[in-house]
């Protein structure tokens, strides 16, 4: 069985969440990162090797905080992201401080990664059972690759807006597109909108929407920096903050490329830490988890 990489993105600057880096917060009964459990449900789901993005200014950090802790579990590899890093128009952007966004951060890995791999974000809960689901599919392919979605009302945040693509699939369970959408917030009516290509749109709490959570072989990685190059070719020199995502990439190669991407669905329940105030509720589900005999207290035994 060829070995499965899980790639975890943990190089975002967490503009929201404050000056804290919350892929670094604390929120187990022992002090356990939201990390530590994706790395805990990946093990148990047959993934072999981690590798973290993350960005050069926090190497030793990371490594203290998480990184030797993981290594001790699994095999670990580092990737850096940096906004002077770029398959194309390398000098172009003298003044770029902001990464480019998670297709940029994928990219970066390509390197390291010559067989199946998973994408996650490093400040996201996504569940045992998502685990599951991702490395059936790796060890089993009958797409392209996999998107494992999570119902819109179960990602949304009481203390302000989300970004999150929206996907919609066929009768054969394959994504027809990835539609990143931006400002995703409840009104106090109830009703949840977000902001697509620019033009406000209605959204029902029960769509499915992509968390980062993707399942790839390695020849994506071609494709997505084709699509990276693309994007970057459009640019001015001086533009400060566009990014590409994931999503982006994958949408495209959808609907130009016919690419195939199973859309799988989990009965995890999806919880992160956009913003600080997400904290203490991001603690209390996950002494429910311990409480209810998902995980040990603590974690690593």
């Amino acid at each position: 069985m060829a070995k499965l990489t899980l790639v975890v993105l943990a190089a975002g600057m967490g503009s929201r969440f404050g000056e804290r880096i919350k892929q670094l917060e604390p929120l187990g009964p022992s002090g356990e990162l939201l990390i530590d459990y994706s790395i805990y449900d990946a093990i148990k789901a047959g993934f072999d090797r981690v590798v973290f993005i993350i960005r050069k200014d926090i190497e030793q950090l990371f490594k203290s905080t998480i990184g030797e802790r993981t290594a001790q579990h699994i095999p670990v590899e580092y990737v850096f992201q940096s906004p002077d890093i770029l398959p194309c128009r390398n000098g172009d952007f003298p003044d770029r401080t902001k990464p480019w966004g998670t297709a940029h951060a994928l990219w970066c890995c390509k390197d390291v990664l010559d067989g199946p791999f998973a994408v996650i974000n490093a400040d996201d809960f996504y569940g045992r059972d998502a685990f599951l689901r991702l490395g059936g599919f790796l060890s089993n392919f009958d797409a392209d690759g996999c998107s494992v979605g999570f119902m819109l009302k179960n990602t949304l945040s009481e203390y302000g807006s989300v970004n999150r693509g929206v996907c919609k699939a066929n009768d054969m369970g394959l994504l027809c597109s990835v539609e990143e959408t931006r400002e995703i917030k409840r009104d106090e009516n109830g009703v949840i909108t977000g902001n697509y290509n620019g033009k406000t749109r209605t959204l029902d709490e029960y769509d499915t929407v992509s968390m980062s959570m993707w399942g790839f072989g390695a020849d994506f990685m071609p494709k997505l920096e084709k699509r990276f190059c693309e994007f970057l070719e459009e640019l001015d020199r001086n533009e400060p903050k566009a990014e590409l995502t994931i999503a982006d990439a994958v949408d495209a190669e959808i609907r130009h490329n016919g690419y195939t991407m199973r859309n799988l669905t989990t009965d995890s329940k999806w919880f992160g830490i956009t913003y600080a105030a997400d904290v203490e509720q991001a603690k209390l589900t996950l002494i429910n988890n311990v409480n209810s005999g998902t995980y040990t207290d603590p974690l690593w035994k």
